[in-house]
């Protein structure tokens, strides 16, 4: 019974931020826009009504209050008027409002010239920026369910923000540049990914900001228990009831607002703004509340009240006599609107406001990008592992398991299950690595799609099965067994996982269905033998598409630059090679490079002397008219004493060379493709491939290769911590993979490196030092084995046991790359000692510990 595990923090955590961003990021981003459009409203509003918020100033002066007062009432007789708003500055016009109509939340106002006295037009589309404040501050509901709703995405802005902060927060943190900066140079999902995460960290401040100040406002226990406190007394429950109106009385021969206006003015010779509110009855008080010139911000007011008869002042309140949580009670909506820290505050707001249709774009890209990278093959395989209905006589299901490292026997698995259920087969579709010998005994058939790793390795993903099923006493006399086995035969151990397995199979009493079928890389002809063979299970013939047996055509790739890395070492000179192409290419880090190379023309001379036939004769190969000495180029030499008749003889006997595959050292946004190759030499010479690349193809010549996609040594999706082992030309798929997590700003990485010596064997060690200056290494192993004191990439692990532990525990994922003899086996070893054995195979399990060694 496997043990359930609890999924990591983070994970959790990434969770959360992708379902509220794609839940609630869609009225996140409206807020946004409505809230980018009313930080200047006022702003707008005067550029789209010249003339009547603002006019010339004049010589003259300007109109006295009572003057206004009355050349708006001259406008709407017999309405009472509630409220001047007056300004210091000789440009503004006054705003003169009026008692609200019942039932209406607001009444209406004029504006008149502060010179004339002459009434302006009414401001055109105020209505629609009220519509505007209306959607921002409850979505157009009822008050009460507006609020609420507000609140909850107020809330829903705060978890992105601290969610998103606690997601990209890098191992050291103290390096402004990880947090702040942004590369230009990204394309694709690192560009969206980067810009999301960079951008959320611009906006971070003015998104806690805006979501404390909205669940402030939202939430009456909130705002009660911030205004207790801060000193104020709690809202009397009658405050939140529907008051009966007052009956609005006309003035009954107020007395003059001149008085007033000059006792104000002596008191404040420094306002900035003033709002005087008019008593119900002659006989009342002048409510003035005012903003000084130097005041802190737009909410700072200070309150007058003056006898309506002659201005005596009756009562003055000051901004600064209030308490430290009345003042700080004010600055709520400067904060929010950004007014507190002046027109940068509010440029600030603004940008930040608009930025939130911005997150849910990108965060739905990069949402829908994951999907679609994953659509093809989750599709075939939730078709393929569903359960299909067994039609009559179907029979007992077959099993079909596949072991795979790359992706490819997964998907041959896929596409035979499909062609045994399309003849009416039941099929139980199952990864090794979700299987257990024991299953085996209940299946009358079982059939192995079996990938072989390395020399001659079980896949990272089959060794508990493959260690299991040699393990304990097992009978499966009653099981018919067959396997498809996928190798590579420059390889000494060609097929040689497939091969153990159908030897194991054979030894516990299965009974082999057909004799094992190897497939020299996707070899055509061996894998229509295996479905010809599942034919005779009953598999629908011809249903195996050219995409599971055929690969990807090759395409041109000019050698643009070649650089010896190592020169004086002790080690084979180390090559970095940068091929660009005119065709569209996309990659991703951990995959891989087929490159196809051909013989020198001196080995051609050689063996066309000894063979004694003329390589200008014109043969037919491959379909292709051309020189035998072309034909000879791409294909296995045969041996020189081989006696051809002629030269369409040899011709028909040759077989092309399989392509080398490297790993690709670069990611697609460094504008070209790079590879680090070793020089191989031999006692024939220079090994074909890499001779080919790093001496004989001049700068400029063109390569042919083709991409090959290595699923298994893809990186993780998220951003946990990833640990790089390696040694040698393995740098390869460790530079790419760091690459990548830099420009997408994911900081929490380890490079575990090893090479000869130090002096001449720092592969990458300029770009390793940036990385480590950036904060994005926050751990970095370099060990040299041919140094004063060596050392090796294992003998470092153990040492640094502790360390890794932590990491693995933190989700960290493992990816190692380099030779598979020595350095991978010891790595191996090694994990298995500090982790213990079971603790290493749960990350093979997990897809934690991911490899790509030659």
């Amino acid at each position: 019974m496997s043990r359930w595990r609890l999924p990591s923090l983070r994970a959790v955590w990434f969770q959360l931020h992708w379902f509220v961003g794609i839940t609630a990021g869609t009225l996140l981003a409206v807020i946004g826009l409505t809230g980018a459009i009313m930080a200047f409203e006022d702003e707008l509003l005067d550029v789209l009504n010249p003339g009547v918020m603002t006019v010339d100033a004049e010589a003259r002066l300007r109109l006295q209050p009572e003057q206004l007062l009355q050349a708006a009432q001259r406008v709407r007789p017999g309405e009472r008027v509630v409220s001047i708003v007056l300004e210091a500055d000789p440009r503004s016009t006054a705003l003169v409002r009026f008692a609200a109509p019942p039932g209406e939340r607001r009444g209406p106002d004029v504006r008149v010239h502060p010179y004339s006295g002459a009434v302006l037009p009414a401001l055109r589309f105020e209505a629609a920026f009220n519509w505007v404040e209306e959607l921002h501050r409850w979505l157009l509901l009822p008050r009460a369910p507006g609020r609420l709703v507000l609140g909850i995405l107020a809330l829903c802005l705060l978890g992105l923000a601290l969610s998103g902060l606690y997601l990209r927060w890098p191992r050291k943190p103290a390096s402004w540049r990880t947090w702040l900066t942004f590369n230009t140079s990204l394309r694709g999902r690192s560009f969206l990914w980067a810009l999301h995460a960079i951008a959320g960290t611009w906006a971070l401040v003015a998104y806690l900001i805006v979501g404390g100040t909205g669940i402030y406002w939202s939430f009456d226990v909130v705002r009660d228990t911030v205004q207790g406190w801060a000193g104020n007394e709690r809202r009397a429950a009658t405050e939140t009831k529907v008051q009966p109106r007052k009956r609005a009385l006309k003035p009954d021969g107020p007395a003059a607002l001149d008085p007033a206006w000059n006792t104000f003015l002596a008191h404040a010779p420094n306002w900035a703004s003033a709002t005087i509110r008019l008593p119900e009855r002659g006989s009342g008080a002048y409510q003035l509340t005012w903003i000084a010139q130097d005041g802190p911000h737009e909410r700072a007011r200070n309150r007058m009240s003056l006898r309506a008869s002659d201005g005596a002042l009756l009562k003055n309140e000051p901004y600064g006599a209030q308490t430290v949580g009345q003042r700080a009670l004010t600055t709520i909506r400067p904060l929010h609107t950004g007014s507190y820290f002046g027109l940068p505050g509010r440029v600030i707001m603004m940008l930040a406001s608009l930025a939130l249709p911005g997150f849910a774009i990108t965060g739905w890209l990069l949402y829908l990008g994951r999907r679609r990278q994953q659509r093809a093959l989750a599709r075939e395989r939730a078709m393929a592992m569903t359960e299909q209905p067994t039609t009559p006589g179907a029979g007992a299901p077959i099993l079909l398991a596949f072991a795979t490292q790359g992706g490819q026997a997964e998907r041959i698995a896929l596409h035979s299950a499909a062609a045994l259920r399309a003849g009416g087969r039941a099929v139980d579709l199952r990864a090794v690595s979700a299987l257990s010998p024991g299953e085996l005994a209940g299946y009358d058939h079982a059939l192995f799609v079996a990938a072989t790793f390395g020399d001659g390795e079980a896949p990272d993903a089959a060794r508990r099965f493959t260690r299991e099923l040699h393990a304990g006493p097992l009978m499966l006399a009653g099981c018919k067994y067959a396997v498809l086995a996928l190798g590579d035969r420059n390889y000494a151990r060609y097929c040689g996982y497939g091969i153990a397995l159908d030897e194991r199979l054979g030894a516990l009493g299965a009974t082999a269905l057909f004799p094992r079928i190897d497939v020299d890389q996707g070899d055509a002809a061996a894998l229509g033998r295996w479905m010809h063979a599942l034919g005779t299970l009953g598999a629908a013939a011809g249903t195996l598409p050219a995409a599971a047996n055929d690969a990807a055509p090759m395409t041109d790739w000019r050698l643009v630059a070649r650089t010896h890395l190592n020169p004086g070492s002790l080690g084979a000179p180390l090559y970095e090679i940068v091929l660009q192409t005119t065709s569209d290419q996309q990659w991703q880090a951990g995959d891989l490079l087929d490159v196809a190379a051909c013989h020198t023309a001196a080995t051609l001379y050689a063996w066309l002397a000894a063979s004694g036939l003329d390589g200008a004769a014109r043969v037919t190969w491959q379909g292709e008219p051309q020189p035998l000495r072309d034909a000879l180029a791409w294909s296995e030499l045969p041996g020189a004493g081989h006696p051809f008749a002629s030269a369409q003889e040899c011709a028909d006997a040759l077989k092309p060379l399989a392509p080398r595959r490297y790993s690709i050292a670069g990611i697609p946004q460094d504008g070209a493709l790079t590879l680090l190759v070793r020089q191989q030499r031999h006692e024939q010479g220079m090994g074909l491939a890499s001779g080919w690349l790093t001496a004989h193809l001049a700068v400029g010549g063109m390569v042919r290769a083709r991409l090959a996609t290595n699923p298994g040594f893809h990186g993780p999706q998220d951003a946990r911590p990833c640990i790089y082992i390696g040694n040698g030309s393995g740098m390869a798929g460790l530079r790419a993979h760091l690459r990548s997590r830099v420009l997408a700003g994911q900081h929490r990485n380890w490079l575990l490196f090893g090479e000869r010596q130090r002096a001449f064997d720092s592969l990458c060690a300029g770009e390793i030092a940036a990385w480590r200056a950036a904060g994005a290494l926050p751990e970095c192993d370099l060990v040299f084995s041919r140094d004063d004191a060596p050392e090796y990439v294992q003998d470092r692990l153990r040492a640094r046991a502790d360390t890794l532990r932590d990491w693995v525990e933190h989700d960290a994922v493992i990816h190692v790359c380099g030779s598979l003899q020595g350095m991978a086996g010891e790595v191996d070893a090694a994990l298995a000692t500090i982790l213990g054995e079971a603790g290493r195979d749960r990350l093979i399990d997990e897809g934690r510990y991911r490899r790509d060694v030659y």
